[in-house]
């Protein structure tokens, strides 16, 4: 039996602590889905096919990994993937009540599939995509916590974003 796993977010952009749960997920499972949201709640800066592309690019070396969009549900995703796990990461304590929320309502949704917590190394765990635009938009060297592909687009998104 294959083991699978759906790590699901929104990725706006990928950075080294979502690689990092990714890395560490590919050798705990035989086959992760890296679903990404096309989620507009969150108004993301990059669309969801440029943000899928940049997360298959920063992924390319992990052979079990695959790297698609959704856009419904994660439960309903992982049932067609045939997975009975989703991973959440958790950077700090103040993750924890939305994902545990989010962990309780997907188990009322679909009772077979479990969540499964991880954390980033520590030296990742103050990342956020949030924060990495933030940065970026002030000028800030972000080299350390996105890959250089991830790193040249946010750029060229912001500058772009600045000259509109």
């Amino acid at each position: 039996m294959t083991r699978k796993a759906i790590y699901p977010g929104t990725f706006d952009p990928v950075t080294y602590g979502h690689l990092d749960v990714i890395e560490r997920a590919s050798v705990l499972y035989d086959k992760v889905f890296v679903a990404v949201a096309q989620s507009t709640e969150k108004a993301p800066l990059f669309s969801v096919q440029e943000r899928v592309k940049m997360m298959k690019e920063a992924t390319k070396r992990f052979k079990n990994v695959e790297v698609e969009d959704f856009t419904d549900l994660v439960v309903n995703y992982a049932v067609r993937k045939s997975s009975k796990v989703v991973i959440r990461g958790l950077r700090m304590i103040s993750d924890f009540e939305y994902e545990f929320q989010m962990a309780l309502t997907n188990r009322k949704l679909s009772p077979t599939i479990e969540t499964v917590f991880m954390m980033p190394k520590e030296s990742y765990s103050y990342l956020s995509s949030k924060l990495i635009k933030e940065v970026v938009r002030l000028g800030a060297d972000v080299s350390a916590f996105v890959p250089k592909n991830v790193e040249k687009k946010i750029k060229e998104k912001i500058k772009n974003e600045k000259n509109t």
